[in-house]
């Protein structure tokens, strides 16, 4: 059995360096990879592309990196409550690349899946297909879209094994398993690791060949997760 487990944040990010492109994984604040953003920051990488739904809040998530201006360039889809990335785009200190959402992630499936590019028709017409090569099928236009190169994917789940086997929980799934895979080296933090065989294969989202380390995270915030009861 191959085991991908490494120790801890530290050594899960063992080669990444500056002016690098990253995935990262999560929806909103919703299964986001607290400990490898946390570890970003402390690396004090810069000159940073960052593939992600979002960026974040002012305080959290990748809001994080942009505090201490680590990221060139941002490659998202929503990017509407966080001060600090409106002051930096406005002002021309981030470049800025907004995609539809659906797109995004097809770009993601399609580096995971190993298809160069892919044809969507969201956006023809539009300033999005400016420049791009354009297609008509079966009467509509399409516009093609490139798969997304990175460095390293850095995704979030709720249980993992030794093997890299993952399985996500609830809505935190959201970009994480369409980001395994996507991108050189796929590095795994989970809230639980377990000894490989302890899955059971029919919940097994993600199967371990799309991931090259796993770690055990610690101290999750999980801010958007709220446990609401009835009252007595």
């Amino acid at each position: 059995m191959i085991r991908k487990t490494v120790q801890n944040v530290t050594e899960a990010m063992a080669g990444v360096k500056n002016d690098m492109t990253l995935m990262l994984g999560g929806f909103g604040l919703c299964g986001i990879p607290e400990n490898a953003i946390a570890e970003l920051v402390k690396l004090n990488v810069s000159g940073l592309t960052c593939i992600s739904n979002n960026a974040g809040v002012d305080d959290f998530g990748l809001g994080l990196l942009l505090q201490k201006k680590q990221i060139k360039k941002m490659i998202s889809s929503y990017v509407g409550e966080n001060d600090e990335f409106e002051r930096q785009m406005l002002s021309g200190e981030l470049d800025v690349e907004l995609i539809p959402q659906g797109t995004l992630a097809e770009r993601c499936r399609a580096a995971q899946g190993g298809f160069p590019a892919i044809y969507t028709p969201a956006g023809y017409g539009t300033e999005v297909a400016e420049g791009k090569e354009t297609r008509e099928f079966n009467g509509k236009m399409y516009v093609l879209e490139h798969a997304f190169k990175a460095d390293f994917a850095f995704v979030k789940a709720w249980k993992g094994d030794e093997a890299g086997n993952l399985i996500f929980k609830g809505t935190a799934r959201n970009f994480n398993p369409c980001m395994c895979g996507a991108a050189k080296i796929t590095v795994a933090e989970v809230e639980e690791l377990l000894p490989a065989g302890s899955l059971d294969p029919d919940q097994i989202h993600i199967p371990g060949i799309f991931v090259q380390r796993i770690f055990q995270g610690k101290r999750y915030e999980k801010r958007i997760e709220q446990r609401t009861v009835r009252k007595k």
